[in-house]
């Protein structure tokens, strides 16, 4: 097949088949994570990033290449999830500033865009890492411009730009030596790999259709409890469990009637309402939870997820409350002191400071609202909140200076971009790379101090702590000279891996070696939504009798993945 230029319906076809190729390698995508955490999150970030583009994409009913690079940039940019996701979107935001005003695309025009699109990339990330993401993607924008001049083509230009991010992509282990350890290629670059595969299957009409779970569409409305009439009676503290998640399992591993029982099974023992609706290859999922990130983990054992929504319903309870409260204060009836005080908090004067923190688990939740963070966005290792995510928290927190603590590296750039499409207000983010950071970056807040003093005092204070994740290996690997098997306790640092083990508090104490210096003062503990209390206070006694200088404090973090959340101070 030959094709010397393409329109925007075939481009739509393209970006949808793109979308459709990388969700299919999502899982596989996730493995490829150099740390053998239970957390592999590249392909589910790039996909959930990708398809908050393609629904935009798909909802154009008369495709110009105007209205497809829009739709491209902004649902991308605002659906982008963890670095990579972020990473992809900015690649798609060049692209589609290039390709924008044209009628058609040519090879040319193919390689001018992903050159921009590569520049774009590069330049919004701070220190850019060769042997990612961004390598690949220059690798084929340098193929692409050298190979403009030698054919016009779309079809073997393509094929051969493919060709050279494939090289590219087996290279990335020689320059970093991290990937060569675990003997995997970079997963950002691979999921990049799939976009520009699905796409190329997208042009030759083979591409896997983007409407494939359209039956599972269906609305799933009735699947929510009715509410009674007077229900807005009840208080949120009625609500056990807070989130309505709501998710389609993709079938692609064996689910028969024994494993939709498990299934159920194990959504019943993390919370309440739950039905599960299997339709050939599909399983239509709701659940009330505290945890949805752990319903979609177990989700994903079964297959890839689409459609995921959370919604806050202790939340949507309370501005319930008030919508009613405001519409009470409004009759003859009401005293103007009780309107005053049911007021949204939209309508009252904007604090000078806010603050919104990223975590996961009950207790740090508490921990965080008790230091002063206004608003706390549900995530973290498993699962990276969007920009999106980030904008609407900062919409619902009155102040004219924001500070967000991400809490984790992989969260940062979303934060960032966040940051860049709000205009009203002013936005700082915190790298905070760990819940413990987040803390002690909260707790050094001094309202005194300018907010670009504080910035750089909450950053240089948590730069002080270290900081330690306890966690099991999900696969054998070798990182940093440790040989790994599955199932082995694994104590993560800062700057990499610190101890592997059999026990959990062996491993524990083995990781604090590497933290506890002579001047170090306190050892703060967070223990895990799976560690009892009796276990818990087992591990600190331990802890104090190895580190006897050290004060050592015990907090209820509640957080899945990891048994025990270390800090040293």
């Amino acid at each position: 097949m030959e094709l010397k230029s393409v329109d925007a319906a075939l481009l739509q076809k393209a970006v949808l088949a793109a979308a459709k190729g990388l969700e299919a390698k999502k899982e596989w995508i996730n493995e490829l994570n150099v740390f053998p955490v239970p957390d592999g999150d590249t392909g589910t970030n790039m996909t959930m990033t990708i398809m908050a583009a393609a629904r935009e994409v798909a909802a154009i009913e008369n495709p110009t290449m105007e209205s497809i690079a829009k739709a491209l940039s902004s649902g991308s940019l605002r659906g982008a999830r963890g670095n990579s996701g972020v990473i992809l979107s900015q690649l798609f935001r060049g692209f589609t500033k290039e390709i924008k005003e044209s009628n058609e695309i040519t090879v040319t025009s193919l390689a001018n865009a992903f050159t921009r699109a590569t520049e774009t990339a590069y330049k919004a990330v701070m220190k850019p890492k060769e042997g990612t993401i961004l390598t690949v993607a220059k690798g084929m924008a340098e193929k692409a411009v050298d190979l403009a001049t030698q054919t016009d083509d779309v079809i073997e230009f393509l094929t051969q730009v493919i060709e050279e991010g494939d090289y590219v992509l087996s290279q990335t282990p020689e320059m970093l030596p991290v990937l060569k350890q675990a003997g995997v290629v970079d997963s950002g670059g691979q999921g990049l790999m799939q976009v520009m595969k699905g796409g190329l299957d997208g042009l030759l009409g083979r591409g896997i259709p983007f409407d494939a779970v359209a039956p599972a569409a269906a609305n799933t409305e009735s699947a929510k409890p009715k509410v009674a009439a007077g229900s807005d009676e009840l208080s949120t503290s009625d609500i056990k469990y807070g989130y309505c998640t709501e998710f389609i399992v993709n079938v692609e591993k064996t689910y028969d009637m024994d494993e939709e029982q498990k299934f159920k099974g194990y959504l019943e023992s993390i919370g309440d309402c739950v039905v599960v609706v299997s339709d050939d290859d599909i399983i239509k999922v709701h659940v009330h939870t505290n945890h949805p990130g752990l319903a979609f983990e177990k989700g994903l054992t079964y297959g890839s997820l689409s459609r995921m929504k959370i919604d806050n319903m202790r939340e949507e309870h309370h501005e319930r409350l008030i919508q009613n409260a405001s519409n009470v204060a409004q009759t003859p009836e009401t005293p103007a002191e009780a309107k005053k005080e049911e007021a949204p908090a939209s309508n009252e004067p904007r604090k000078p400071y806010g603050f919104i923190a990223v975590s996961i688990g009950k207790g740090l939740g508490e921990i965080f609202k008790g230091i002063g963070a206004d608003y706390l966005i549900e995530g973290g290792q498993t699962m990276n909140p969007s920009t999106e995510d980030m904008l609407n928290a900062i919409e619902k927190v009155n102040a004219d200076v924001i500070y967000i603590l991400p809490n984790n590296k992989n969260i940062i750039l979303a934060a960032e971009q966040a940051k860049s499409l709000v205009e009203d207000k002013k936005i700082f983010v915190v790298p905070s790379k760990t819940v413990p950071q987040g803390i002690a970056a909260l707790i050094n807040f001094l309202p005194d101090l300018s907010p670009e003093e504080n910035l750089e005092n909450m950053t240089s204070e948590m730069g002080r702590i270290h900081t330690g994740q306890i966690t099991y290996a999900v696969r054998n690997t070798n990182i940093d000279g440790m040989e790994i098997h599955e199932g082995d306790i694994m104590g993560i640092g800062d700057s990499g891996m610190l101890a592997v083990g059999q026990n959990v508090n062996e491993t524990v104490l083995e990781t604090l070696k590497h933290l506890v210096d002579d001047e170090s003062e306190l050892i703060s503990v967070y223990s895990g939504e799976d560690v009892t209390e009796e276990d818990a206070a087992a591990l600190v006694e331990k802890v104090q009798a190895a580190f006897p200088n050290c004060e050592v404090e015990l907090n209820d973090g509640g957080q899945p993945i990891y048994y025990y959340l270390l800090s040293v101070e």
